[in-house]
């Protein structure tokens, strides 16, 4: 009998549960709060895009141009001055990893053409940014591990720019 009372005891133990249940547990804690993370920051690159191209279409449809930040005394051209815009709405974003389309439409046509139009064309500014999740897991599920943000915008120009 005093050899069958170890083994018991010793199934009996539970030093180490509290350790092996941490290991079990913390893995899942870690790929959910990067999932989260992931979640929150792709939502503020979305936010960010859709509060940048509004503001710079708003700025646009005036006529109105910036001046190139390495060069004050040049004027950036239109579509410069809508990037130029939008870095400033969204100064956080990398803007040089963004890929710009600028279309417009003159009144009465029916079709879309290339470039950001003049006084009285409907403009319209579309941004496509590549973001790539913080959490190894998540990339697999995407194209090329990244997930391409699109957020467009259109506008109204005024009829007369000074």
């Amino acid at each position: 009998m005093p050899m069958l009372k170890r083994p018991i005891a010793f199934l009996k133990d539970t030093s180490g549960n509290t350790m092996l249940e941490a290991a079990m547990v913390t893995p899942l804690l870690l790929v959910l709060t990067f999932g989260l993370v992931d979640f929150a920051t792709m939502f503020y690159v979305h936010l960010s895009m859709e509060t940048g191209i509004s503001q710079a279409t708003r700025f646009a449809v005036t006529g109105a141009t910036k001046n190139d930040p390495d060069n004050p005394s040049i004027p950036l051209s239109r579509e410069g001055t809508i990037r130029a815009a939008m870095q400033e709405a969204a100064p956080t974003l990398d803007i040089a990893a963004m890929t710009f389309n600028f279309t417009h439409m003159k009144p009465g046509q029916t079709t879309w053409s290339s470039g950001a139009g003049g006084p009285g064309d409907i403009g319209r500014v579309s941004v496509e940014y590549d973001w790539e999740p913080l959490t190894p897991i998540v990339r697999p599920l995407l194209t090329d591990g990244k997930l391409r943000v699109r957020v467009e915008s259109s506008m109204k120009h005024e009829s007369k720019w000074e």
